[in-house]
């Protein structure tokens, strides 16, 4: 379907984009391009500067299962066929680089560059405030992403300007209140970006789209706190159900579903227009000629190979865990590890009767055999994936992706209701159930939960881990879980070795496979594909909660010891 209007995407203005070409920090755009005696005068000013920062919005990287850094690629729900190397205890100390290079901190820099001037121009307050709303939600998001990489790091209110600056050399803030004024900038947002019933800002960051961000980053921060035994956890937790509950009680969103539970969550994520779809936050839009990207190309060359644990982890229709449901049918193969399980198993993954291609003369590539060994796991990941050839075209796919999504704004409330000791029967029927509801899955019922014997979390109260097990399935391929690993301290998941098997692979179905399309493929002794071959379980250190500061910036300014610990 061809687009008239973006929503989200705003390219880089021509009148700025020449600017950030230059190497030197203290030079580069704006100081270069703008004068701020000609600049800051209107509204457009502000809307234009403000616009290059949309392109930092969380969208495709974090699900592109090609990348280094995808947070999925990262965690107990992918193994791909190169070892991520953070995970396999590849990684050391960079020389430079890293994540702490000039280009990593200039949006945190053009963003202060804003703040110390909007102000000049000559407009109502209300509007200038708008967009001082929308540079303060970036900076919130771009300093959880150094906290969540580097845990303290500097606090710069300042652009600068000015070479002699000490905060140029000034010393690491810690954590905590790095965060705290990552929350006073959520609020400005929350307080001062325009109402997302005003149409002159549709598509823009609005209360709502800050809202959501505001419940996310809580939500972490008060989890973080609360599991690495940093203190003050309640107010984090507090402040993402809030944001969370004011979202769900505007009215604006809801769970998209069409009656169709066998389909409606796989086609959720195949469509060429999200604008008016109610799940959406906040969607990026692409438009044909215009802007486009290439994710399902890159899920086509390298498909996200999911995990036996994250297989296993899936529950019975009848809302058990398959160590407790009688509905439960073996694992020894394809079809009946599928069969009684959560609707969305299949429209999460790869199942017999999947269209791969739907092609253009009514001919369709449907699956019958797992696509191992293209498939390293044998779990081929069908989120984001379209059958429609057209979007393979290199750089080429329309689909809209979300940035923003209800369902987990619901996963939110409730995580952090359970948290507070606050999670009754009521909370989860507005949210878990909301959402089983667009698959038909069975509810949740507090009072009939039992612990799974085979939980990730044998010591977590059984509401939370099923709570945790919602999300898992849920938000699964949208960039989330190895964010999640880390604020519930849970890295030793990583180790579990289910986390680097695949599907079982009995003689009875390799036999069903050509010997040479699967000769090299090695299976442990229970016949579980082992990706690996030469490892039988990741390790995990805790030094790897957070990354390194590389050796030239502390060379550079020693005022950053320590070294996080442990590198």
């Amino acid at each position: 379907m061809m687009k008239t209007r973006h929503i989200v995407y705003i390219s880089f203005v021509i009148l700025l984009a020449a600017a950030c070409k230059r190497e030197d920090f203290l030079d580069r755009f704006p100081l270069d391009a703008i004068s701020e005696q000609t600049y800051f005068k209107n509204e457009n000013d502000l809307k234009l500067y403000v616009n290059r920062l949309y392109d930092y919005l969380p969208v495709q990287r974090a699900r592109n299962p090609t990348a280094e850094d995808s947070t999925d690629a990262r965690s107990d729900n992918y193994a791909m066929g190169n070892i991520n190397t953070f995970l396999s205890g590849q990684y050391v100390v960079p020389p430079s680089g890293g994540g702490w290079t000039i280009s990593d901190w200039s949006n945190i820099r053009n963003v202060n560059f804003f703040l110390k001037r909007y102000n000049n121009a000559q407009i109502d307050q209300t509007i200038k405030n708008y967009y001082a709303g929308e540079a303060r939600f970036f900076r919130a998001l771009f300093y959880w992403d150094k906290v969540k990489r580097f845990g303290a790091v500097p606090w710069l209110s300042s652009d600068l300007s000015d070479t002699s600056s000490m905060a140029l050399y000034g010393p690491r803030q810690p954590h905590k209140v790095v965060m705290d004024s990552v929350l006073a900038d959520l609020n400005y947002a929350v307080s001062n970006t325009a109402d997302a019933t005003n149409t002159n800002f549709a598509g823009r960051i609005t209360k709502d789209v800050a809202l959501a961000l505001k419940a996310r980053i809580c939500l972490w921060e008060g989890t973080f706190r609360k599991y690495h035994a940093l203190g003050d956890d309640q107010n984090f937790l507090r402040e993402a159900a809030n944001a969370a509950e004011t979202l769900m009680n505007s009215g604006r969103y809801q769970i998209y579903k069409t009656g169709n539970p066998s389909s409606d969550y796989y086609n959720l994520f195949i469509q060429e227009e999200l604008k008016g779809n109610k799940e959406a936050i906040l969607a990026r839009r692409y438009i044909r000629n215009v802007s486009m990207h290439n994710l399902t190309r890159d899920i086509s060359n390298v498909w996200p190979a999911l995990t036996k644990n994250f297989v296993r982890s899936i529950l019975m229709r009848d809302g058990r865990p398959t160590a407790l449901s009688p509905l439960y049918q073996g694992d020894d193969t394809p079809d009946n590890e599928q069969m009684n399980r959560d609707p969305r198993y299949s429209q999460i993954i790869a199942t017999r009767g999947f269209s791969f291609t739907n092609n253009a003369d009514g001919t369709k590539d449907l699956m019958t055999l797992p696509r191992i060994p293209s498939v390293v796991t044998g779990y081929a990941l069908i989120k984001n994936y379209s059958p429609d050839p057209l979007q393979w075209v290199q750089s080429q796919s329309t689909l809209d992706l979300f940035i923003f999504r209800y369902a987990e704004t619901l996963l939110i409330f409730a995580e952090a209701k359970a948290e507070l000791g606050e999670a009754t029967q009521a909370v989860i029927d507005r949210t878990i159930n909301e959402i089983r509801s667009r698959v038909g899955m069975a509810n949740m019922v507090i009072a009939n939960l039992v612990k799974d014997p085979q939980s990730d979390f044998p010591t977590l109260a059984v509401l939370l881990d099923e709570i945790r097990r919602e999300r898992r399935i849920e938000l699964v391929g949208e960039g989330l879980r190895f964010d999640d690993l880390l604020r519930w301290k849970a890295g030793k998941l990583i180790e579990n070795p289910e986390t680097i098997l695949g599907m079982k692979l009995t003689p009875a179905l390799r036999a069903q496979y050509p010997a040479s399309q699967i000769s090299n493929v090695q299976v442990n002794a229970n016949n579980y594909i082992r990706v690996y071959p030469n490892i039988t379980a990741r390790v995990w250190n805790d030094k790897m909660y957070l990354y390194p500061i590389p050796t030239d910036q502390l060379t550079l300014n020693p005022a950053l010891m320590p070294q996080n610990a442990g590198w």
